[in-house]
């Protein structure tokens, strides 16, 4: 047993917690919980625990139905909103096969096979998300959204529900070792941004399932609504999850090189190469619904085409502005992934485009301070401009002819993965829609 563990048992036995509940995520980034007593934990670090696979999206198959969960003693922290006289704590588990070696269906190895591949050749990746999402008032059975509050970006609102919700949020996250950078009103009518610090990128995957665990919970007790529903309000913005990278060999920022422009490296430049040729491909990992190209091309800062620039908000890859004196600032945002993403997927696939840029040597092209949602579409091709998939549809249709997404993925992620979504697209397009009753129904 190591320390980790051993230091888990302690802190079980010395805080009284009575319950551990293991977390793990579908293929779809739904997360899973088992709760277990603290008799059995010793157990589960040794063995794993049991359970049916087939049951859970993308898992496994009927006839291959057994799965173990075994705890990442790393990931251990007690819940806060279960109150201290509950004790209950959480893991994060990585899900085996029966014979102990690592499940290719499950979304955190795809992320740790990645990162791996990325400390073979010597870097280590760093993640800082920015996280929107709305608060509603409790939805009545289908009754209308309605925000709980009419501020816009940064605004201090006269109503304090938002900037209380925030604030007993972050308390939340920080009493479980979750560091917080920035938090602030966005720009719709109850939408709201939590910004979470710098973490390796796997570290930042689990804490973004627990954010999310923690926005729900808090809502509940406040009495409103939280969704990360990509575009929730038809005439307001959507929520995105703009996300910066950086890459280190140990201590040095592999992005950062004085005197360049912007102080971006040949390797900062291959990298975002990677992420725009690769681009069309990883859409629909990084956007996984329906409702997230309705985000993508409704405008409101959406990054709708494939470019790149320096502090150009229109792009889908920025490249913030450095700080003088500080070579660790130096990074690179993707603006298309949505809070809907499964964040294990969506950080292995992006870090594999940019790993492919500096592998092959991608030329970087040219940047683009233009606003490129107001170029006409001849100006767009003649600067080489391309558009992301319109929909889930065409989303799909490129991954799927894609060897590079297969690759990374894994074919039993990739394979469900598309047979999920290919599910969804065909429940959508069946639907008879109101726009279509509104606009049609006493016209024809």
């Amino acid at each position: 047993m190591d320390r980790q563990q051993e230091f888990v048992l302690r802190t079980v036995e010395e805080r009284d917690v009575r319950f551990i509940r293991l977390w793990f995520t579908d293929v779809l980034g739904m997360l899973k919980s088992v709760a277990i007593a603290p008799a059995e934990l010793e157990s589960a670090f040794a063995e794993g625990i049991g359970f049916d696979g087939s049951a859970i999206e993308g898992l496994t198959r009927v006839y291959e139905a057994d799965m173990v969960a075994r705890p990442d003693p790393t990931t251990f922290s007690l819940l806060p909103w279960r109150g201290e006289t509950q004790g209950t704590a959480r893991m994060f588990c990585d899900i085996l096969n029966p014979d102990g070696t690592p499940s290719l269906a499950d979304s955190r190895n795809v992320l740790k096979r990645a990162m791996d591949k990325a400390s073979e050749q010597g870097f280590t990746f760093y993640t800082h998300p920015e996280v929107e999402f709305y608060l509603f008032e409790t939805p009545t059975k289908n009754g209308p959204l309605v925000p709980i509050d009419h501020g816009g970006y940064f605004d201090h609102v006269a109503r304090p529900a938002g900037h209380d919700f925030r604030r007993q949020v972050i308390t939340m996250l920080e009493s479980m070792g979750i560091s917080v950078e920035f938090s602030h009103h966005e720009a719709g009518p109850g939408q709201n941004e939590i910004d979470l610090r710098y973490a390796d990128a796997l570290t930042t995957a689990d804490n973004l399932m627990t954010f999310r665990t923690v926005v729900k919970e808090v809502a509940l007790e406040q009495g409103v609504f939280a969704s990360f529903m990509p575009k929730p309000l038809a005439e307001q913005p959507g929520s995105g999850m703009h996300t910066h990278f950086s890459l280190f060999e140990g201590d040095r920022n592999a992005f950062h090189e004085p005197e360049s422009q912007y102080e971006l490296s040949k390797t900062g430049r291959q990298f975002i190469a990677g992420l725009l040729h690769h681009a069309a491909e990883i859409t629909a990992v990084t956007n996984q619904y329906v409702n997230s190209y309705k985000r993508l091309w409704g405008g409101s800062e959406a990054p709708s085409y494939v470019c790149w620039g320096h502090n150009n908000r229109s792009a889908l890859v920025r490249v913030p502005m450095y700080k003088p004196g500080k070579s660790n600032s130096t990074r690179i945002e993707y603006r298309a992934i949505d809070t809907a993403a499964n964040p294990y997927l969506a950080y292995a696939i992006t870090l594999a485009a940019g790993l492919k840029g500096i592998e092959e040597g991608y030329e970087l092209p040219d940047a683009t301070e233009d606003d490129v949602w107001h170029l006409t579409d001849g100006e767009r091709r003649a600067m080489g401009i391309r558009p992301l998939p319109e929909d889930l549809d065409e989303a799909l249709d490129i991954m799927e002819n894609s060897e590079f997404v297969a690759e990374t993925l894994g074919e039993h992620v990739f394979d469900y993965f598309l047979k999920n979504k290919r599910a969804e697209w065909n429940d959508y397009a069946r639907q008879v829609t109101p726009f279509e009753i509104n606009r049609l129904l006493q016209v024809l």
